[in-house]
C-alpha cells in the first residue's frame, strides 16, 4: 500500500474515533473496540433463583461483585473505652475555711503534711473569736451568781424569812443564765472545733478530720473573712486547706447512650494516665445517674479509685477501659443488619453463590459493631454490604 494512502485511512480513523468519543464517551469507544475484537460473556438471569428465604446466583452474576461477606466472630468481652476525670473523695475531705474573721498571724502546716483530727493548721488573732470568749465567761458569772442567789434565798424561806415570790424569782433567773451560758458555750466550741484553751483573742483553725493537707491558700498577715465560707462552695472562692485522704480518689465518667447497658455498679475499671503509661490502676464502679446530663448529652458515673501508692492527682484526666460483662452470643457489622416488619434480619452466605435472610436477636451495639444473641453461630458468612439489593430481589421475586 503506498504511504500517502496509509495515511489517509490512519487519519480517517482518528476521526472516527474522535468522534465517537465526543457522541458516546470513552466508555462506549472502549466497548465498541472490546466488541470488534470479542463476544463479551453474559449472564442468563433466569439462571437466578429464589425459593422462598433464599436466593442462588451462577457463578459468574455481576451481582456478586455488589456484595462483601464477612464471617461472624465470637463475642467476648467487651473493654468499653473512655475517658474521665480524677477528684478527691468528698467523703473523706474537707475544704477548711475561717469562721471568725481576723488576721493571719502564724501557718502551723505544708503542704503533704499530715494531720490529726483537731491540729492546728493556723492561728488567727481574731475580735470575733474574742467576743465569743468573752460572752462564755461573762455567762459563766452570771451562771455561779444566779446559784448562789438561788440558794440564799432557798435557806431564807426555809427560815420565814425570804417570800415565796422571791425564790420563783431566783429560780426563773438561774434557768436563763444557766440557758445563756449553754449557748454562749456551744458557740464557742463550734468556732474552736472542741478547743476552749486558746489564748484570748487567738483562734485556732484546726483541721476537722484525719489526712493530709493537699491545698494551702493562706500566708501570714492575710486578712480573713468570716463570710469568705460563701456558703462552702469552693467554686466561688478557694478554701484555706484542703484536708483529705490522697490514698482514695473519685473518678468522673461521662457515658454515652450507647455505652450505659454495659455498665453496672461495683464493676472493676481500669485507669491509665499519660504521665505513666506503663502504669495501670484500679477502681469500681460505684454511681450510675438515671438521667442523662442535656449539656453533654452523656450519663455520669462515679467511680472510686484505689490510689495507695499516690501517684494519682486530683484533677487529673485519664483513660478508662471497663471490661462489661457481656451474654453468650457473636458480633457482626451494623452495616450487615437491616429490618423488615420493625423486625433485625441479616443474609448468610449458606454455600457459594447461595444467600439465605434470617432474623436474629441483637444485644449492644459499640462502635460500629453489633451483638447478635440468637440467629447466628460464630464462622457464619454474614453480608455486611449489598443486603439492600438481595431483599429488594427476594421481594421482588416473591411479589
Amino acid at each position: 500500500m503506498e504511504p500517502a494512502k496509509l495515511s489517509s485511512q490512519m487519519d480517517e480513523r482518528k476521526r472516527w474515533s474522535s468522534g465517537l468519543v465526543k457522541v458516546f464517551g470513552l466508555p462506549a469507544l472502549v466497548v465498541g473496540l472490546l466488541g470488534c475484537t470479542e463476544q463479551t460473556k453474559s449472564v442468563d438471569p433466569a439462571q437466578t433463583t429464589v425459593e422462598g428465604e433464599k436466593i442462588t446466583f451462577p457463578t459468574n452474576a455481576p451481582q456478586l461483585g455488589y456484595l462483601a461477606i464477612e464471617p461472624a466472630a465470637e463475642q467476648k468481652a467487651v473493654a468499653v473505652g473512655l475517658y474521665g476525670r480524677l477528684a478527691w473523695d468528698d467523703d473523706i475531705t474537707v475544704r477548711v475555711f475561717s469562721p471568725a474573721a481576723g488576721h493571719v498571724a502564724q501557718v502551723r502546716c505544708e503542704v503533704n503534711q499530715p494531720v490529726k483530727r483537731g491540729d492546728i493548721l493556723a492561728s488567727l488573732q481574731s475580735p470575733d473569736f474574742g467576743q465569743a470568749q468573752a460572752e462564755v465567761q461573762k455567762a459563766s458569772s452570771d451562771l455561779v451568781l444566779a446559784e448562789r442567789t438561788i440558794t440564799r434565798l432557798r435557806e431564807l424561806f426555809n427560815h420565814g424569812a425570804a417570800a415565796q415570790k422571791d425564790v420563783e424569782a431566783a429560780e426563773a433567773d438561774h434557768a436563763k443564765a444557766k440557758s445563756e451560758y449553754a449557748r454562749a458555750a456551744a458557740q464557742l466550741s463550734a468556732l474552736s472545733y472542741g478547743r476552749t484553751n486558746s489564748a484570748p483573742g487567738t483562734y485556732d483553725l484546726c483541721s476537722p478530720l484525719d489526712g493530709t493537707v493537699v491545698e494551702k491558700n493562706i500566708t501570714p498577715g492575710q486578712q480573713i473573712r468570716s463570710d469568705q465560707m460563701l456558703a462552702n462552695a469552693p467554686q466561688f472562692v478557694n478554701p484555706l486547706f484542703v484536708v483529705t485522704d490522697p490514698a482514695r480518689l473519685w473518678l468522673f465518667l461521662d457515658v454515652t447512650e450507647s455505652d450505659i447497658a454495659l455498665l453496672r455498679p461495683n464493676q472493676e475499671v481500669l485507669i491509665r494516665t499519660k504521665s505513666l503509661p506503663d502504669k495501670v490502676f484500679h477502681g469500681h464502679l460505684e454511681v450510675i445517674n438515671t438521667g442523662l446530663d442535656s449539656a453533654t448529652r452523656t450519663i455520669k458515673a462515679r467511680c472510686l479509685v484505689d490510689n495507695s501508692e499516690k501517684l494519682l492527682r486530683a484533677e487529673m484526666y485519664v483513660t478508662v477501659d471497663v471490661e462489661a460483662d457481656t451474654p453468650a452470643g457473636v458480633y457482626i457489622s451494623t452495616k450487615a443488619i437491616f429490618l423488615k416488619d420493625n423486625r433485625p434480619y441479616v443474609f448468610v452466605e449458606s454455600e457459594s453463590g447461595r444467600f439465605q435472610r434470617r432474623a436474629v436477636k441483637l444485644g449492644w451495639e459499640s462502635n460500629g459493631r453489633s451483638a447478635v444473641l440468637e440467629g447466628l453461630s460464630a464462622g457464619e458468612r454474614v453480608v455486611i454490604d449489598g443486603s439492600l439489593l438481595l431483599e429488594a430481589m427476594l421481594e421482588g421475586d416473591n411479589s
